[in-house]
């Protein structure tokens, strides 16, 4: 009797392991589907002073009115990198603009580039944990609070109500619209499965 229920036991943790792994890989898969579609924007401030703080969301409002008629006619994510890779040097130069009418004389760099992201929240959505294309600017030291949202497609320039019209028209699916509403079923968990699963693999790479 006593081997028999730790057999049920093995059994029952084997099945629960199993489980777990299939529920992260999907997860995984889900958020890796998702950052395929997005293009985010990250700003790094000089310092955590009020001014360099205060100056990073004037560079921040600055590219997102540079960017939004720039991708507006843009259908995917592999369109809107194309058009940000040519115009960096058009986007660099917005950045030191804002910078120098207000003052400073930071260096500023702006790149694409991969980058890992946590759980986000934002107005209306939330975008799940992973390794998005972010178009990255650096003002100065680059050592201050960050700013992050997503130029493509303009989910942070849209109003809420709009945020699933927007995904939508940028190729989102129905289940990847739900998820960045928290619409999906089991939301707060997936989310969660999709955080640790990029870490593990951000560390064994």
């Amino acid at each position: 009797m006593k081997n028999h229920t730790l057999k049920t036991l093995e059994i029952a943790l084997l099945l629960g392991l199993a489980l777990f792994l299939a529920s992260g890989a999907a997860a995984l898969q889900t958020g890796e589907a998702l950052a395929d579609r997005v293009v985010r924007l990250h700003v790094l401030a000089n310092s955590d002073s009020q001014e360099d703080q205060e100056l990073k969301l004037l560079v921040r409002d600055r590219l997102l009115e540079v960017t939004e008629p720039l991708l507006e006619r843009t259908v995917n994510r592999q369109e809107a990198e194309v058009l940000l890779h040519r115009r960096l040097p058009l986007l660099r130069d917005a950045a030191r603009e804002v910078i120098l009418a207000n003052g400073y004389d930071y260096a500023v760099s702006v790149r694409l580039e991969e980058t890992a992201f946590p759980t986000r929240e934002y107005d209306g959505f939330t975008l799940p944990a992973g390794t998005y294309l972010a178009l990255r600017v650096l003002i100065g030291e680059a050592a201050g609070q960050n700013w992050w949202c997503v130029v493509f497609p303009p989910l942070c320039a849209a109003a809420a109500a709009d945020v699933p019209e927007t995904a939508l028209a940028a190729g989102f699916s129905q289940d990847q619209v739900g998820l960045i509403l928290e619409e999906t079923s089991g939301y707060i968990l997936k989310s969660k499965l999709v955080e640790f699963w990029q870490e593990l693999q951000n560390r064994l790479e």
